[in-house]
């Protein structure tokens, strides 16, 4: 199989072959091509979409396995599935559906190579709790982390005391990745937390207090840390343009990706809705998602897709710089996706795009060879 497009970083003609799932051959070739030609998106957190939620109460292994179906449709060819705070038993409840999604599909065995648990084991506090059920936010348990078994891969933690960040060591010794995000610890215990272990900081500018001391603060202290890598939602809700623009020049591109955060309202039309994430939202027609009677967020309803085009814009980055943080940066953190090579996975999009652009115009994508969205 071949597949042909223009290389954001050049604009020369590539053709692709593929082979048994993976890319054997890339070559630059002299005719002109419509589309653009990239790795496939990887997204981080994905709380649903298109009116799957894998938070739902009922979610089963066909509503997970619709899901991944869902994302492809956006160019995203590598999902982890985020379970929010909730009971225990909830957890391992989504849990054991995307497990059952995966055994059931090769394709969706390698869209999700695993899951994110996004708390139980955050702050309580109105601001870095969000909209997380203040109910079910609990001390962090290693031990919790043992039931819920091999296929979480990712955990969201607050390291605002001693136990939290003795998990992050063990959770770290476990080989599941940490992630700092709904915290209001000090300065110190952020960086205890990464000595610790902790890896990435979850939608960093989010889930914190309204007000904040101008020196120091958390959000200070997890752009100054080159240990951690960052996350953003880069929906134009989450972050305004020169924030957005601020934080990634701090941290810098290579320890910076792009999140969706999406829900399952991602794609759907403007309204009012009940959620599992937030409640009672409102969904307005410039894609805000909305606790609500409130100014607070919800979560976000924008696509991977759409946040590369909104941070070209926010941040005046190139095509290919936006790419690379919605593919190659955290791919890092899926075993290696997002990157265009010989002997990668063959994880392909070919889309449509011009500078202004909303959204990257998805017309072709391959998940591990397989064609799952034809032009």
């Amino acid at each position: 199989m071949r597949f042909t497009g223009r290389d954001p970083a050049t604009g020369r003609t590539l053709r692709v072959t593929v082979e048994d799932g993976r890319i054997s051959q890339i070559h630059a070739v002299p005719e002109p091509a419509e589309l653009w030609l990239a790795p496939g998106l990887v997204d981080l957190q994905v709380n649903g979409f298109a009116g799957h939620d894998v938070n739902a109460m009922d979610v089963d292994a066909p509503a997970v396995a619709e899901l991944a179906r869902s994302v492809h449709r956006v160019g995203v060819t590598t999902m982890v599935p985020t379970i929010v705070t909730a009971p225990e038993e909830h957890i391992l409840a989504a849990l054991s559906a995307i497990a059952r999604a995966r055994a059931a599909d090769p394709v969706v065995a390698h869209t999700i190579p695993y899951a994110h648990v996004e708390g139980p084991f955050l702050s309580e506090e109105d601001g870095p709790r969000g909209v997380h059920d203040r109910r079910y936010i609990r001390g962090a348990d290693v031990e919790e982390l043992r039931r819920w078994g091999g296929l979480v891969g990712m955990v969201t933690v607050s390291p605002h005391d001693d136990a939290a960040i003795e998990f992050i060591a063990q959770a770290t010794r476990m080989g599941v990745r940490c992630a700092i995000g709904h915290t209001h610890a000090t300065p110190e215990q952020i960086t205890r937390a990464v000595d610790a272990g902790a890896e990435l900081a979850t939608h960093l500018g989010n889930a914190a207090h309204a007000l904040l001391p101008r020196h120091p603060n958390y959000l200070w202290t997890q752009l100054a840390d080159d240990r951690l890598h960052a996350g953003f939602i880069a929906d134009g809700h989450h972050l305004p343009a020169d924030t957005f623009r601020v934080m990634l020049r701090a941290k810098g591109i290579e320890r910076t990706h792009l999140v969706s955060d999406s829900t399952a309202l991602g794609g759907m039309p403007p309204g009012r809705y009940r959620t599992p994430v937030g409640g009672e939202v409102e969904l307005s027609d410039t894609g805000r998602l909305s606790h609500a009677g409130t100014p607070f967020l919800a979560g976000a309803s924008r696509s991977l897709a759409d946040g590369v085009a909104t941070a070209i814009s926010m941040a005046d980055l190139t095509l290919s710089t936006a790419l690379r943080l919605a593919s190659a940066n955290p791919g890092r953190f899926a075993g290696g996706r997002g990157i265009l090579r010989p002997g990668a996975p063959a994880d392909l999009i070919a889309f449509a795009w011009r500078p202004g652009d909303t959204t990257l115009d998805v017309r072709t994508v391959l998940v591990a060879g397989v064609p799952v969205v034809r032009a």
